[in-house]
């Protein structure tokens, strides 16, 4: 909790709108949470990623950035994370259980397109989230964020499942998943990158680009 008012203005030398301003910047913002009433005040939050995400959208919106552009950029940064995956000397006890249950949740669900997609992309935020360069994760995970909301918000339209909604498609993606797994438990940093490469280049005809940026930003701030 941030002190109360009364100590805050004390303490800054502002006055009582210039106080409320700030707190609802820092509201706006994600910050902190002003609670009203008797118990009232302000709750301090961490920074979190998911605003990162939201704001990165809005300025490439504004830069008119597309789907396709988003997607060349994961291609290149992605790879990149799987082979710092495999360079952890603690991966089988961090990177490989979470990569293992998200597949296996994915082959459980492989039957309903719907799920399985979901699963599959959840693959990809948690390689990305455990390469174990706060930098790089916090960076692709952005773009990451940005593509799984595209993703979820398209998910149930059949339609835009494109050839995904074919289970061979689908069988084929968690074959992908196991070769990536497979090489970054063997701590192949090169073969990990390439075979995610691959992976990216295999579906490259299976990704809808005619969504608009704003629809990608809209789909972000409601999974927020």
């Amino acid at each position: 909790m941030l002190p109360k008012q009364e100590e805050l203005l004390a303490e800054f030398g502002v006055s009582p709108p210039s106080l409320r301003e700030a707190l609802r910047i820092l509201e706006t913002e994600g910050l902190v949470t002003v609670q009203r009433g008797n118990v009232g005040g302000a709750v301090v939050h961490t920074p979190q990623a998911s605003k990162a995400a939201y704001m990165l959208g809005l300025v490439l919106q504004s830069r008119g950035a597309t789907l396709a552009d988003l997607v060349k950029a994961m291609l290149s940064l992605e790879p990149a994370c799987a082979a710092e995956c495999a360079l952890r000397p603690d991966r089988h006890m961090t990177v490989l259980p979470q990569l293992r249950k998200v597949m296996d949740h994915g082959l459980a669900v492989i039957d309903d397109a719907e799920a399985f997609i979901v699963a599959a992309r959840e693959f990809h935020v948690v390689l990305v989230a455990n390469c174990g360069n706060a930098t790089m994760s916090l960076m692709v995970g952005t773009l990451e964020a940005l593509w799984s909301a595209q993703v979820g918000s398209l998910v149930k339209d059949p339609e835009a499942q494109g050839s995904f909604s074919d289970r061979a498609i689908r069988q084929s993606l968690a074959d992908e998943h196991e070769r990536i797994y497979r090489m970054i438990a063997e701590g192949d940093a090169r073969g990990a990158e390439q075979a995610t490469r691959d992976h990216y280049g295999a579906h490259q005809g299976e990704r809808k680009y005619d969504v608009r940026m704003d629809s990608i930003v809209n789909a972000a701030v409601m999974s927020n």
